[in-house]
């Protein structure tokens, strides 16, 4: 079964908005690439991106700044393709856009992104849960 790029950010949403690594784990491929322009070491299996963002999770959820998960399109950039918009604090707060790849049925890469600039997307209004 194919996974489109807007499915796959959806569950990334879900995980975010929920707080709970469920909506995205069975998605993911083994040999999943996760890179963050924040990060300097590249995550290249599922599991390791799982012992990465459960902990990354709880803080959020044990912090006074909730993390906020809009779906979005990258008009301008990314060829016109959607987007994760991330705020942080409040829904207006922008702080990332995350974009996906996608293969033979599963999440083949995920990229946090500061540029573009999530100022740049469209944002949908809609918050996936």
């Amino acid at each position: 079964m194919e996974l489109t790029k807007t499915e796959a950010l959806r569950a990334y949403a879900r995980m975010i908005n929920t707080l709970n690594v469920g909506p995205l784990e069975p998605l993911l491929a083994d040999d999943v690439h996760y890179a963050s322009q924040k990060v300097f070491a590249e995550i290249t299996s599922k599991q390791d991106f799982l012992d990465y963002i459960k902990p990354k999770l709880r803080v959020i959820e044990l912090g006074d700044r909730p993390l906020f998960a809009e779906m979005g399109i990258l008009a301008a950039h990314y060829g016109g393709g959607p987007c994760v918009v991330l705020a942080q604090g409040t829904k207006d707060t922008l702080v990332g856009t995350v974009l996906m790849e996608t293969a033979a049925g599963s999440i083949a890469r995920i990229d946090l992104c500061i540029v573009p600039p999530p100022e740049t997307a469209k944002r949908l209004g809609d918050y996936p849960v």
